[in-house]
């Protein structure tokens, strides 16, 4: 192993590659479950035009409303014009698609929690008398999870991918901004569960092999000065299962 590839294992980061085929294969997963979202988004976008948006106002987030806490889960599959859903859905393929090929078991996670972040903050900070929907609330929550992800899993590739999204879309933070009509506080809401989740679903590494010290009739006790006993042979055997468990 070249001395830079071990450096860089000891630090515990790593290319971020992981096995071709199991890349692809959750990749493949992730472009079907991003392609099933965006039509479960375009049904209800059509069913909801049908019906002169009664959906929106019916299933919307009604600020400070107790009744309408429910509805911070309907809010994201909820538009209030075609420009809306279009606005909407690149964004939110591109980022959930990245978001999602490193693993779809933790997409679900992930998005669960974005959802819950935007539209607490919606609830809570929008303004009274305003029906809150819209996708644009989980739309930054990848954004920021793809961000950080790379920096909390310790994957180089990811965190390059996080900066090139940020440089690409940097004009979608001038919406994180207080603005008359735009629900920025669930576009912060929603940054901020991102971030949050790149740390809850982070990948956990184990530690380095515990070392274990030599025993007396064990190879790394050769050179030693050892008293000499009388060898009982349950006692060695019982050591040289302990050993090869590494215990």
């Amino acid at each position: 192993m070249a001395d830079s590839e071990r450096r860089t294992r000891q630090a515990g980061w790593n290319l971020g590659t992981g096995d071709p085929a199991t890349v692809l294969a959750e990749a493949r997963k992730a472009l079907f479950v991003m392609v099933g979202f965006l039509a479960i988004l375009w049904i209800v976008q059509i069913a909801n035009w049908a019906d002169h948006y009664h959906l929106t106002d019916s299933y919307g987030i009604r600020p400070r409303d107790i009744g309408s806490l429910p509805y911070i889960l309907t809010a994201p599959f909820l538009h209030v014009s075609w420009t809306h859903i279009e606005g909407n859905s690149g964004p939110l393929f591109i980022f959930g698609f990245l978001a999602a090929y490193r693993g779809v078991t933790k997409f679900f996670g992930v998005t669960a929690l974005v959802i819950l972040t935007s539209g607490v903050a919606a609830w809570l900070f929008e303004s009274p008398g305003s029906v809150g929907v819209g996708a644009s609330g989980v739309v930054f929550g990848y954004f920021g999870y793809i961000m950080v992800r790379g920096f909390f899993d310790r994957h180089p590739i990811d965190m390059l991918i996080g900066a090139v999204m940020a440089l690409c879309f940097a004009y979608q933070f001038s919406v994180l901004l207080p603005q008359q009509g735009i629900g920025w506080q669930a576009h912060v809401g929603g940054l901020a569960g991102g971030v949050l989740a790149g740390w809850i679903f982070r990948d956990r590494r184990t530690g380095p092999p515990r070392r274990t010290s030599a025993r007396p009739g064990t190879p790394g006790a050769i050179g030693k000065k050892t008293t000499a006993h009388p060898v009982d042979p349950a006692r060695a055997e019982l050591h040289k299962q302990l050993d090869d468990l590494g215990l």
